[in-house]
């Protein structure tokens, strides 16, 4: 049975009506996309894409949380296997007890394993180890004519498998996978902390000293002015040692320990965050943080998942949602970046959760987002005067340096801009339809950027 639900993204804006079912198994989720329906089917998981990428107005969405189960991990080949709607929350507290770690993780790790590969998810490690599709073995995905292809980046169809690493779950629903990982020896992380005065200072440090670090990102404050714009708190680490624990910790240095969320107010007034608040709370942050520190011992889920500690977070918003925007500038076009923090901050746009980041070599994912550059995802109020207006200047700029906006994080481009940032999006398409002749699979996302 399907019933109608209203869905949005983690942003909370223009939410739209699908009906929704929840297969268990790969058989169930066949028959699911047999019923569609004229206004197509989707997968979808945690619902943690910010924008309209998991919702498919009118149509059938699969919530494929139901195709989940215990991780198994193979010591001999560092890899761990899991079904597709398996949270990597529940990866890592099976992987971190036996001494491994997930290659890449995003911001959170309330996502499914199917979801961070449809989106090809980049973490604080871009610049070393890539995007997650680089460790993603093989993958097997149902297409909505009921094949099951077993692919992988050196066997199946090869361009089968990019085309769904990072192609937003529009070539099939993947139901399994398997991702090669890394031996930790304690689950918490060795951190070094900077604070800089400017966004030249933080561009200067990060160019210096991320090769030195296996993880590394900066908070930046946007509201800052003058002399002190682009102001930054720069954290950078690797996975930690027993000896660098404080000796209780060392017990049991692969304790996995997460923390009980604290729950965000359930409800929050329109501009609860706003230039004033907003502005308040980044200076008592920056303020707060140390000036220079060396070899701080955190635990893994403080350090990747800050966030996680705050339950529906996404609410502080207020009941008009929020708007994240990423993109990407290759390195020598720094100033399109100093172009975005300058506008950001004269504009006077209440971000407080603005992220820079370095970032290294791409998957061959036509849809893929990551490029060597520079990398900035930030929050903003989607009732925000001028916003939009704001965001369009963004892209022409971005767009001009050659860079491109994450599909997974984007609310409302325009399919032209999309088109552009991505030139091998017909080469993308022809691919999907070998796989989904039909075009069964369709999202809002899709549809408001002609991906199909």
């Amino acid at each position: 049975m399907s019933r109608p639900t209203l869905l949005t993204g983690w942003g909370r804006t223009a939410p739209t009506a699908a009906r929704v079912v929840r297969p268990r198994t790969l058989e169930q989720a066949a028959r699911a996309l047999t019923r569609a329906g004229p206004r197509g089917a989707l997968a979808r998981g945690l619902g943690r894409s910010y924008g309209d990428a998991a919702q498919a107005a009118g149509g059938l969405v699969l919530d494929c949380t139901g195709l989940a189960g215990p991780p198994r991990l193979d010591t001999g080949r560092a890899e761990v296997t899991a079904p597709a709607g398996t949270s990597l929350e529940r990866i890592i507290a099976h992987l971190l007890p036996r001494g491994y770690f997930v290659p890449v993780t995003p911001g959170t790790r309330h996502v499914t394993l199917g979801g961070a590969i449809a989106a090809d998810v980049h973490g604080k490690n871009h610049h070393a180890d890539s995007s997650i599709g680089a460790h993603v073995r093989s993958l097997t995905l149902l297409t909505p004519v009921g094949e099951v292809h077993r692919l992988g980046p050196d066997h199946g169809d090869t361009e089968l498998f990019w085309a769904t690493v990072g192609g937003m779950g529009l070539t099939g629903v993947i139901t399994e996978a398997t991702l090669g990982v890394h031996p930790v020896e304690t689950a918490h992380v060795r951190v070094d902390t900077d604070r800089t005065d400017d966004l030249d200072s933080t561009l200067d440090l990060m160019a210096r000293t991320d090769h030195a670090y296996r993880y590394t990102v900066c908070w930046v404050d946007l509201l800052a002015r003058g002399a002190a714009t682009g102001r930054g708190v720069l954290t950078r680490a690797h996975h930690a040692r027993p000896a660098d624990l404080p000796a209780p910790q060392r017990r049991e240095p692969l304790r996995y320990r997460t923390g009980t969320p604290l729950p965000a107010p359930p409800w929050a007034p329109p501009r609860l965050l706003n230039r004033w608040t907003v502005s308040a709370f980044n200076t008592a942050y920056y303020n707060a943080a140390p000036r220079r520190r060396r070899g701080q011992a955190q635990p893994v889920g403080g350090f990747f998942h800050p966030l996680d500690s705050v339950r529906g977070w996404n609410r502080m918003y207020g009941p008009r949602g929020f708007v994240q925007y990423q993109f990407v500038v290759p390195f020598g076009e720094e100033d399109t970046l100093r172009a975005v923090v300058a506008g950001l901050s004269g504009a006077g746009a209440p971000s407080f959760l603005a992220v820079l980041k370095r970032m290294g070599e791409p998957t061959p994912g036509p849809l893929s987002f990551p490029r060597p550059g520079w990398t900035l995802a930030l929050d903003l109020p989607a009732d925000l005067p001028g916003l939009a207006r704001l965001l369009r200047g963004f892209d022409e700029l971005v767009l001009a340096a050659g860079g491109r906006l994450y599909l997974a994080k984007d609310s409302r481009a325009d399919a032209e801009t999309v088109h552009a940032m991505y030139p091998e999006i017909p080469s993308w398409q022809a691919t999907r339809a070998r796989a989904d002749p039909g075009g069964v699979l369709v999202s809002d996302l899709a549809r408001r950027l002609r991906l199909v």
